[in-house]
């Protein structure tokens, strides 16, 4: 469990499900992640997520307003997709409930996440992949600390039609790394 001052991040619990399934149906926040999920596509996430923790350490979190006790996004890090730019890499990612968005909640929480990383990860860096579309998660990305990693790509998971599968990574260098 990882606390910060407005947040707490923990792994998901049952209790859970139904906010999770709420987001991830939820085609305001769907829209620049990718096609909204039926109940079965988010509880398959969920286990796949918890199954990053299992087999490598790692994985997304629930998000918790710590105040309201109330499930307000999903947020951590997992390994980066092996048909994509960043295999082998440590990625980033996060999602949250249209209500609590421009509040800071997102960059509260990856920032927390990036934390556990340095801590508990020997990784040299972490990235982070979004539609070269998605201004608002490219300029989270920035105020992490994150710089454009690589050129733009076609991200496989989207059709050639969709206009996210032009995408782009961003990656932060461990703090300690020797410059």
């Amino acid at each position: 469990m990882i606390e910060t001052e407005r947040l707490i991040l923990r792994p998901p619990s049952a209790a859970d499900r139904t906010g999770l399934h709420a987001m991830w149906a939820d085609p305001v926040v769907m829209a620049d992640l990718g096609p909204v999920k039926s109940a079965d596509e988010s509880d398959a996430a969920i286990a796949r997520h918890a199954g990053y923790g299992e087999s490598h350490g790692l994985g997304f979190w629930a998000v918790e307003h710590r105040d309201e006790k109330l499930l307000i996004g999903f947020c951590g890090l997992k390994p980066g997709a092996e048909d994509t730019p960043i295999a082998g890499e440590v990625e980033i990612g996060w999602m949250l409930a249209p209500s609590w968005w421009g509040k800071g909640y997102a960059r509260e929480a990856a920032s927390a996440s990036l934390d556990w990383a340095w801590a508990n990860l020997e990784a040299p860096r972490v990235v982070a992949i979004t539609a070269a579309s998605n201004e608002r998660s490219q300029a989270l990305m920035v105020r992490l600390g994150m710089r454009r990693f690589g050129p733009e790509f076609d991200h496989p998971a989207f059709d050639e039609r969709d206009s996210r599968r032009r995408s782009v990574v961003l990656a932060i260098d461990r703090p300690d790394a020797a410059r």
